[in-house]
């Protein structure tokens, strides 16, 4: 039989802060190290679900609150509701917010402080940026409780060279920001005290692009991935080619060679 879920809380499992054209999501469980229990992960859907029809929202910056980015799923709950039919719901539930963060039109950017492990691993690995603290450790360590990361597997061998893949899900160890940085699982490690700052200029950098080549972009980055190199460069051509038509393309060019500042359209 299922079990209720977590009692209900007063504070919110996900906030959200809105400034600039950058919405910032924080995870907001720091007293279980941010672990993703089932009302987390409705929470975070309802609100991705949100920004995808949000066009003043151009970047997306996953965050959060505490000492933790996240510890992965609610083992409590996990064991508390422990008919496979429950564990299905809970990791199909996982796999499509993941895959939310994948199809978002708006570019993801983690922010990670204290430990990613297991799915927080996963989160990162699947947000299309990271920006680390150097504090930062990161782990995909249910090998450790007898319990293989399979579906963090997906998003971290997509990310890593497959034989230090194979390592982190097969033997649990942590490993260092620097480390998480030279495999490419991040993209900047910087001193705790400038990570808001550094992944909010991160986030600006996008912000000042077009917004219509940034969604563009996004959609044809992750769907040529998936074809054979031939497909691809034909998929790409024919995005090329429509993307040349638009008004921010043509904004674009001709403020370049006019040599002023683009004023973006969004289309």
């Amino acid at each position: 039989m299922t079990k209720p879920l977590e009692a209900p809380s007063t504070e919110p499992s996900v906030l959200r802060e809105d400034t600039d054209g950058v919405a910032t999501l924080s995870l907001n469980r720091p007293r279980q190290l941010n672990s993703l229990s089932v009302e987390m992960l409705e929470a975070l859907q309802d609100e991705l679900d949100a920004i995808a029809r949000d066009e003043g929202v151009r970047v997306v910056i996953l965050a959060g609150e505490g000492r933790a980015f996240s510890a992965g799923h609610d083992l409590r709950q996990m064991r508390d509701n422990a008919a496979e039919g429950d564990h299905l719901r809970l990791f199909e539930q996982c796999s499509r917010m993941m895959l939310s963060l994948i199809r978002l039109p708006q570019p993801v950017i983690a922010r990670v402080q204290g430990i990613a492990t297991a799915a927080g691993c996963q989160l990162v690995a699947t947000c299309d940026l990271a920006v680390a603290a150097e504090e930062a450790r990161f782990a995909t360590s249910g090998i450790g409780v007898g319990l293989f990361c399979s579906t963090p597997a997906v998003a971290l061998s997509r990310n890593v060279p497959r034989k230090r893949a194979f390592e982190m899900l097969f033997t649990g160890e942590f490993i260092d920001a620097a480390t998480a940085l030279d495999l490419g699982l991040v993209n900047q490690v910087v001193p705790a005290a400038e990570l808001e700052a550094a992944t909010r200029a991160l986030a600006q950098k996008i912000v000042a692009k077009s917004p219509y080549a940034v969604r563009s972009g996004k959609e044809e980055f992750y769907r040529q991935l998936g074809l054979p190199v031939e497909e691809a460069y034909a998929y790409a051509a024919h995005v090329m080619a429509r993307d040349m038509t638009s008004g921010d393309a043509c904004e674009g060019i001709d403020a370049f060679l006019a040599k002023r500042t683009p004023t973006w359209r969004g289309r």
